[in-house]
């Protein structure tokens, strides 16, 4: 039986299917409650019950509205280029999901494990911007279009500072490999030896970044209501509109992990003596979607020149001088090794 999975084309063929349906399968099903408690913290932030009435506590919510998506009738435009127009919520769904390959849930947990997995996320992650361009021209109405357009500059300028921040983890552990660097983190010290205390000036800078990678609030200027009855996606119903909002809530969730492994050590015990393991990652992912909840709830949205201003002329040069200076450390040993972990093995 070992022999058929590791030898015959077939048998790798289906194990490679197990391994993507025991990571997606669970994630989709979180993905449903991670719905559910953004809409919880939203509401306790505003003073109001949320989702309560389908299921215990309203925990079934998400499943209801599943449902009521897959059942309801999908409306095309009549002057719309029905290929394309359904073609976009594919991209943005499937280039969400194949990101997943190359995200370690421990050691050695990880479908792929890639030496440029750092490279695989930037190349899947860029190619997601098509899938609302191609919304919001396919839906042949200029609302949309301004949505798409306005998406597609705010995730170019914000994937620059993203590559820049993480060139410097990139230059501190020697590898572009999730693992090695979860491992460059691995210290006597903890919660101290992760990369949130050598970097942390960059820390904030990412995660700001990320809010207006995956269009979040305060930064969901594509999708501005009072602008753009709500964006690319505004022509999009049933489950087209379903894999638009599925692909962006697992951007976000991916952001969350990025974040957890290039910072805070992924898998890693925050305390020395305790055994690491997934439970710490999976909390870390929940810890930092929880922020980005928060952040969904308490701030106010920027004007898009604000936005773009932020993104090229503040956070693009403190990035890059971040870069400069990371690089300097390493190569000089500042700081007793802490921007070298390549050199002194972890």
């Amino acid at each position: 039986m070992v022999e058929f999975f590791t030898t015959t084309n077939l048998g790798i063929a289906l194990l490679i299917l197990g391994q993507c349906l025991l990571v997606l399968v669970p994630l989709f099903v979180a993905l449903a409650f991670l719905m559910y408690g953004d809409r919880k913290i939203w509401a306790a932030v505003q003073m109001r019950k949320g989702p309560n009435i389908v299921g215990v506590f309203g925990l079934l919510q998400s499943f209801a509205d599943f449902i009521k998506y897959i059942v309801k009738e999908v409306v095309v435009p009549a002057g719309a280029d029905k290929f394309v127009f359904y073609l976009a919520p594919m991209i943005s769904f499937v280039t969400a999901c194949i990101a997943w390959v190359v995200i370690p849930w421990n050691d050695g947990w990880v479908i792929a494990d890639l030496n440029v997995a750092i490279l695989y996320v930037f190349a899947v992650s860029s190619l997601e911007v098509y899938g609302v361009i191609m919304g919001g021209w396919a839906s042949n109405s200029k609302y949309p279009f301004l949505g798409a357009l306005r998406s597609a500059a705010q995730m170019i300028s914000y994937e620059v500072s993203i590559g820049l921040i993480i060139i410097g983890v990139v230059l501190s552990s020697g590898s572009m490999n999730f693992g090695q660097i979860v491992a460059a983190q691995d210290g006597r010290f903890g919660i101290f030896s992760w990369y949130w205390v050598a970097h942390f000036p960059m820390v904030v800078l990412f995660f700001i970044s990320a809010l207006a990678e995956t269009n979040r609030p305060p930064f969901d200027l594509p999708e501005a209501e009072s602008e753009l009855v709500a964006g690319y996606q505004v022509e999009y119903s049933s489950t087209p509109f379903l894999l638009f909002m599925m692909g962006e809530l697992m951007a976000v969730v991916l952001m969350c992990a990025l974040v957890s492994l290039l910072f805070f050590g992924g898998w890693l015990s925050p305390v020395p003596g305790l055994p690491d393991g997934i439970l710490w990652f999976v909390l870390k992912i929940l810890f930092f979607f929880f922020i980005f909840s928060m952040v969904k709830a308490i701030t106010p949205r920027y004007r898009y020149d604000q936005l773009m201003r932020i993104g090229w002329k503040v956070f693009l040069p403190l990035s890059l001088g971040w870069v400069v200076l990371v690089a300097f450390f390493a190569q000089y040993g500042a700081f007793g090794g802490a921007y070298a972990r390549w050199a002194i093995g972890g």
